[in-house]
């Protein structure tokens, strides 16, 4: 049998840790939406898209949103601003990978223009059965073949030059 663990949320401060100085973490609070108490509803992130270095101008992008939150526009702006922050700090592109089915998240990343590109048949195990994960991607600045600048820009310069979105 199986066994499934979660990750647990020391991994999830440790990977924060690791990567917040290039990649954006960005959470929604519900005390900002009305609550009494705070509480995180949502998080979205941009994170390594992968490890070596002919992949470091591309993030892999990340929503989640807690359940009974759908719907609200938390989402659409959460990964509004983590799509706006990695474009200006220099990546070319976001892949986002979705667990099929979701039509939910399929829709929130195709309102960004992120285009579906393919489909791995039953690599992720969740809820005790296998799922298909899709593969959605977003050119920055149309895709543009120049050659990439040497490096990024950290989070906190891509905030710095320029305001984001008003909500």
């Amino acid at each position: 049998n199986l066994a499934v663990i979660p990750e647990t949320l020391t991994m999830w401060d440790q990977a924060w840790r690791e990567q917040r100085e290039r990649y954006a973490w960005l959470v929604a609070d519900a005390a900002a939406e009305g609550a009494t108490e705070p509480d995180i509803i949502g998080l979205a992130k941009a994170s390594p898209f992968r490890l070596r270095c002919a992949y470091r101008w591309t993030v892999e992008t990340t929503v989640y949103l807690r359940s009974g939150w759908q719907g609200r526009g938390i989402g659409r702006e959460l990964y509004d601003r983590v799509l706006s922050i990695s474009r200006r700090q220099g990546y070319r592109k976001a892949i986002g990978g979705i667990t099929l089915p979701n039509p939910a998240s399929v829709s929130l990343h195709e309102r960004f223009g992120v285009r579906h590109v393919g489909t791995m048949p039953r690599v992720g195990w969740k809820f005790g059965k296998w799922h298909d994960v899709g593969c959605w991607e977003l050119e920055f600045d149309g895709g543009d073949l120049q050659q990439p600048p040497e490096n990024t820009l950290l989070v906190a310069d891509s905030l710095s030059k320029w305001p984001l979105p008003a909500s």
